[in-house]
């Protein structure tokens, strides 16, 4: 995966998961420019309502990170980024300024 690839990143110890733009990937973890996807429903309503609304900026360490998958589409199902493109009229790159 390369840097500013739309990626999930799987946790453990907590369990969670996080969606956004893969900033830098090394040794010592992962840095990724998104958003915890318990809150993604909520977050797009917000950036409906106000585009600026931003995303956060975290650093995992490699130790926590169980899997990094591409925000890919499966069949018929979209991609997460493809579920902001159809709720906010722009896309993912867009709303980054890309």
């Amino acid at each position: 995966m390369k840097p500013h690839s739309v990626v999930v990143v799987n946790l453990h110890t907590p369990r969670e998961k996080f969606w956004g733009e893969l900033l830098e990937i090394n040794p010592a973890g992962i840095t990724l420019q998104g958003i915890d996807l318990n809150a993604f429903d909520e977050w797009l309503n917000q950036v409906r309502r106000n585009p600026a609304v931003g995303m956060t900026t975290v650093f995992f360490p490699l130790c926590r990170v169980e899997r990094v998958e591409l925000d890919e589409p499966s069949g018929e199902v979209p991609s997460l980024s493809e579920t902001f493109h159809q709720r906010t009229g722009r896309s993912f790159a867009e709303y980054l300024n890309r």
